[in-house]
């Protein structure tokens, strides 16, 4: 690889990283203030929300959110102690237990999901042309299959 195709290359994993990180501190930002839920609430009521029941056993939930178990412990402790969350039992599994969306979880993610797709609109596609976008799509294509 050339020293140029290697510069350019590098200078473009920079400005997607900054790209996206940009659009995520917005994107967390905003709702937070508005809804007092963090992006990692989000992410877990996300899940949650679109699992079979409402429900995921805590191993899924780890791998649907690519973290740590101690990460996701934690948040499931916190979000558990504002009711937006519960713990129940495996009947299969006696050492599992399933993550429960719960009413107060339920209600919580879908006044803010609007918000949310509101923000990620306003902050990253209202500032891309559709050739953008196109482009956008076709490299997370090259990207995660290759």
């Amino acid at each position: 690889m050339s020293r140029l195709v290697a510069a350019r290359g590098f200078r473009g994993g920079r400005w997607a990283a900054a790209a996206v990180d940009a659009v995520r501190d917005r994107v967390a930002r905003q709702p937070q203030q508005e809804t007092g839920l963090s992006s990692a609430d989000y992410a877990v009521l996300v899940s949650l929300s679109e699992a079979l029941g409402g429900r995921l056993r805590v191993f899924q939930l780890r791998v649907a959110a690519d973290w740590e178990k101690t990460r996701l412990t934690h948040q499931i402790t916190r979000m558990t102690a504002r009711g937006l969350v519960a713990r129940e039992p495996c009947a299969d599994d006696p050492r599992g237990a399933f993550v429960v969306l719960t009413e107060a979880g339920w209600d919580a993610i879908t006044a803010a999901a609007p918000r949310h797709v509101e923000h990620v609109r306003r902050w990253f596609f209202d500032a891309l042309g559709p050739e953008h976008v196109d482009a956008l799509i076709e490299l997370n294509e090259t990207v995660t299959v290759s």
